[in-house]
């Protein structure tokens, strides 16, 4: 039985608002008059404080997040403006962010959620979920169960062996957040997400003591000479590549200034800088292409707040993949297109399920938001029966910590289903070079049910290491992965500082890497000529890195690409292997949210500025202010302290 003793000792702030709740199995009704008119009482405050101080630590308290989810509710009741004003003031009290990072991402993003708390059931499944990507508190529930619908059973066919004949390559690349206000020179250790603009005077060229490098700094976004540097040295270094992937994510972290014009500006911009490189791209809709960042209304939300971003994708991707695909994009943000002489390339909206993007926060919440999923089994279906191979493409990898586990299920269950159609999947968002695997039985994770590997590709934006990107030397028959070699650029190579060029170099081949390793006593040069990356292979490093400690060091670095490696042992290199085999996000071990350690040593050690997301690319400021509510008990005084201030008596 699920006891909230916290709802029932809520008085309301100003109007009448009815409140549900569970309660063991029955669902409850609260109505709270108007006529209490009064703030958080102090018996409230003090069941809040205690519970929290009692549960949240360790563990936390699902009970204790609804209270707070309430409370949250109440104020959504008065209206967006006021919801956005409660929390503007939090977050400035807090310190999470530089007010004015508070003041632009609230307005931005406030108004979704205020929206989404005024439907919410309190103790339901939604509320449950909100408290994990709102809070951080709670573990997922249990996947909702559903059947994904399929028109034919699946085949009996098997992976195809490589063909032996000339091998064709792809390029990928991700997260390239370009920041057009970067400032050559500019202060690159500020109190904002991102650095080296010309924030204040002591941030311009000159008047600081850590200006910005030609081509980036690691406590910024991008440069536009970034960009263009890696688009000439992918030329350079792959002129013959049969087309590129690129996984999304244009626009810049700055989440607080985000707007429809300049969002527009940037993505024009980018897929024009491609296609001037002579570059032929299938992308993917990163979840800060939207403003506000992360903000994808399903089509269910009756909302079309999106569709100038669906139209401006439509009309970037539109020369590369015809007027089908462009129409499809225009509907919900993805598409499916035959490269010729090439696979099928499926380009997935992954922030349809995605615990950040507040749109889906529904009651009750969709089972297939958009009509994606149907779409894509249709399309794989139609794919299976002419024997066309397929490359599934997308921003977020669906094992992802802050994907929803019912959606991430229900693709997995498609990707089981068509595992012999799927050549291979692609996807970004994490920033790292690593990968997961989806089974045929995620209770048995083993060679023989590996069935798909994701390959996630690193980050140029040198924010999580140095900029890079990979090829892939892909089987011109059966479009299998025969290697993935990763290309980066050293930030850290002190000819940079002496005005030299940026250099982009081999960083590592995946099959010279791992090869050895996972086929030992065979020679290198069959290992070299006669073998596809499959996803039993994938599976079998794992296993080196379970048991070989010199290997999973090197995983590690490589993953960073050199830069800024800690240390991780015991747990820590326990959960990123479990990482690894978990194309399923409830398979995931790394909990949900962002940690609130990170957020504490935040606001205790740096003041609370800079970015509190630790391995995501998210970024949402409430989700920050509202942390800080389990994180500092003051903020629970000052959220007392704000009703009143306001008015409410």
């Amino acid at each position: 039985m699920r006891v909230l003793p916290l709802i029932i000792t809520t008085v309301a702030i100003g109007q009448t608002v009815a409140v549900q709740f569970h309660s063991g199995e029955e669902l409850q009704n609260v109505l709270i008059s108007d006529t209490a008119q009064q703030p958080l009482g102090e018996s409230d405050l003090g069941i809040l404080v205690a519970a929290i101080g009692e549960d949240a630590q360790s563990p936390v308290s699902c009970a204790t997040c609804e209270g707070i989810i309430l409370q949250l509710k109440l104020v959504a009741s008065r209206g967006d403006d006021f919801f956005v004003d409660v929390m503007t003031e939090l977050c400035k009290r807090s310190g999470v962010q530089d007010e004015d990072v508070c003041e632009g991402s609230i307005a931005l993003e406030g108004p979704i959620i205020a929206h989404g708390l005024r439907e919410m059931v309190i103790g339901s499944r939604t509320s449950r979920l909100a408290c994990t990507a709102f809070v951080g508190l709670c573990s997922h529930p249990e996947v909702n169960p559903h059947n994904v619908s399929f028109p034919s059973p699946k085949t009996g066919m098997a992976r195809p062996p490589p063909s032996g004949l000339e091998p064709l390559h792809v390029v990928h690349f991700s997260d390239i957040h370009i920041d057009h206000l970067y400032v050559v020179g500019a202060n690159a250790n500020c109190s904002k997400p991102i650095c080296c603009r010309e924030y204040t005077d002591e941030d311009r060229p000159g008047n600081n003591d850590f200006p910005a490098g030609l081509y980036g700094d690691h406590s910024c976004d991008a440069p536009a000479s970034l960009e263009e540097s890696m688009y000439a040295a992918i030329r350079a270094i792959v002129p013959d590549a049969a087309f590129s992937i690129f996984t999304g994510d244009i626009v810049d972290h700055a989440v607080w200034d985000t707007s429809e014009p300049q969002n527009t500006f940037d993505i024009q911009d980018a897929y024009g800088r491609m296609a001037r490189a002579g570059m032929h791209v299938y992308g993917t809709a990163g979840n800060h292409e939207s403003s506000p960042t992360n903000s994808y209304p399903p089509a269910a939300a009756n909302n079309t707040s999106s569709q100038w971003l669906y139209d401006v994708l439509s009309a970037s991707w539109s020369p590369w993949v015809g007027p089908r695909a462009a129409a499809t994009t225009r509907q919900f943000g993805g598409y499916s297109v035959k490269h010729p002489g090439g696979p099928r390339v499926i380009s997935l909206n992954t922030n349809l399920y995605y615990a950040h993007n507040y749109w889906l926060y529904e009651e009750p919440m969709e089972t297939d938001p958009s009509g994606q999923l149907a779409w894509l089994v249709a399309e794989l279906d139609a794919a299976e029966r002419v024997g066309e191979r397929v490359y599934v493409i997308g921003h977020m990898p669906l094992g992802s910590r802050d994907a929803f586990h019912d959606g991430s299920n229900y693709l997995d269950q498609i990707v089981d289903r068509y595992s012999a159609t799927i050549a291979a999947m692609f996807f970004g968002h994490t920033h790292y070079d690593e990968f997961e695997l989806s089974y045929a039985n995620p209770e048995d994770k083993s060679q023989e049910n590996a069935l798909a590997t994701s390959y996630i590709a690193p980050s140029m934006t040198p924010t999580s290491g140095h900029p890079a990107f990979r090829v892939y030397t892909v089987d011109p028959v059966t479009f299998g992965v025969l290697d993935a070699t990763t290309y980066m650029a050293n930030m850290s190579d002190p000819a940079l500082s002496s005005g030299g060029g940026l250099k982009w170099t081999k960083y590592y081949s995946a099959k010279e890497a791992y090869g050895p390793l996972v086929y030992s006593g065979r020679e290198e040069e069959e290992i070299e000529e006669g073998y596809e990356l499959t996803p039993a292979f994938w599976h079998n490093v794992t296993e080196v890195l379970e048991t070989n400690t010199t290997a999973f060091e090197e995983f590690l670095a490589r993953r960073q690409r050199g830069w800024a490696v800690g240390p991780c042992e015991g747990e820590c290199r326990a959960k990123e292997i479990c990482k690894l085999r978990a194309a399923r996000a409830q398979d995931n071990c790394v909990p949900p949210g962002f940690r609130l350690s990170v957020l504490r040593e935040k606001m205790e050690g740096q003041g609370g500025r800079g970015r509190v997301e630790e391995d995501e690319c998210g970024g949402s400021v409430v989700r920050d202010t509202l942390g800080s509510l389990v994180v500092d008990l003051g903020m629970l005084e000052a959220f007392k302290e704000i009703m009143v201030e306001r008015g409410v008596r």
